[in-house]
């Protein structure tokens, strides 16, 4: 029984892992419509007028968008591993000339930063707290009309306090208002995700058919990418705490440290690179491109450059 509960065990396990990207995305969706219910029902408060409606709603509509998209952003290693040291070397950001590839690689990253903004203004819109704000202290003619076609001068006057339940406007007129407002609040929401769902799919259909190699193929580099890059932050916390303990042992025993093998600059360079799959090299990673190239230095550099805060520290 206990071997046959392990066997399920994994087996759930490896299902939950295989779809962690699902998971993570139904994740981010309950943590937006959370954040959105709390903005709505604790710190959104309509000031219903028309001088403020307008510049209010779409602060509260489309601020958390971006802050959202900053924080993808900055939350991205692909992007860091590309953008790091690019001022001093600009062929970092294209190696080789293949600036085609990497326009690719930042518009990769830019999509997935944009995945929690797009989630934040679908829920925000269909729910229509905040459009009915916006929408309601725009002073233009044209939008003016459209609201109050057909109808008293009064309604213009109230326009803006209409949100706030404070209009001089009859209860028909008033719940007719705030009806049309939700009504082309979600409809601009469930635009953005019909587009977005589109977009999507044809982005992924246009990856797959201009990728130089097939479908089990790919599967493996991803899975190869995930495993190497789990088993480097597991290998480098590791190597660091041998390193730091090497270190603090001959400071605290006043005695030469023991020698201790470590990467070149050069080849955290070279690893840290971008790297597109070529047919004519058969590598997964610039990991695995560097161990396997024929060309390395083999020679340990003993005193490795860092850039620390306050200066240049030799280790």
């Amino acid at each position: 029984p206990l071997p046959a509960a392990m066997d399920n065990f994994q087996t759930v396990l490896r299902f939950f892992m295989n779809q962690k990207a699902t998971i993570g995305y139904s994740f981010m969706a309950l943590l937006t419509i959370g954040g959105e219910r709390i903005f709505s029902m604790i710190s959104f408060q309509c000031p219903c007028n028309h001088d403020q409606n307008f510049a209010y709603g779409l602060t509260f509509l489309v601020g958390p968008a971006v802050v959202l998209l900053v924080l993808g952003l900055f939350f991205s290693t692909r992007m860091w591993r590309l953008y790091t040291g690019c001022c001093l070397d600009p062929m970092k950001l294209c190696p080789r000339g293949k600036c085609f590839g990497c326009f690719r690689v930042f518009t990769s990253i830019f999509f997935g930063a944009c995945v929690a903004p797009i989630m934040w203004l679908s829920v925000a819109l269909l729910n229509g707290t905040f459009y009915e704000c916006a929408i309601s202290g725009i002073d233009e003619n044209i939008v003016v009309d459209l609201f109050c076609k057909n109808k008293t001068l009064k309604c213009r006057e109230e326009l803006a306090r209409v949100p706030c339940g404070r209009s001089k406007l009859s209860n028909d007129e008033r719940m007719e208002l705030l009806m049309m407002f939700r009504a082309q609040s979600q409809i601009l929401g469930w635009c953005i995700v019909i587009i977005s769902v589109i977009v999507g799919l044809l982005g992924t259909c246009y990856k797959n058919c201009r990728s130089k190699v097939s479908y089990l193929q790919l599967t493996f580099w991803k899975r190869y990418t995930e495993k190497e890059n789990e088993r480097f932050n597991t290998f480098a916390v590791d190597y660091a705490t041998k390193l730091a303990d090497r270190n603090l042992q001959s400071f605290f025993e006043d005695k030469n440290p023991e020698p201790f093998p470590f990467p070149k600059h050069k080849a955290w360079e070279e690893i840290s690179a971008y790297y597109s799959f070529s047919s004519s090299e058969q590598y997964y990673s610039t990991l695995q491109q560097y161990v396997e190239g024929s060309d390395r230095d083999f020679t340990p550099e003993k005193r490795p450059i860092m850039e620390m805060e306050h200066g240049i520290e030799m280790t």
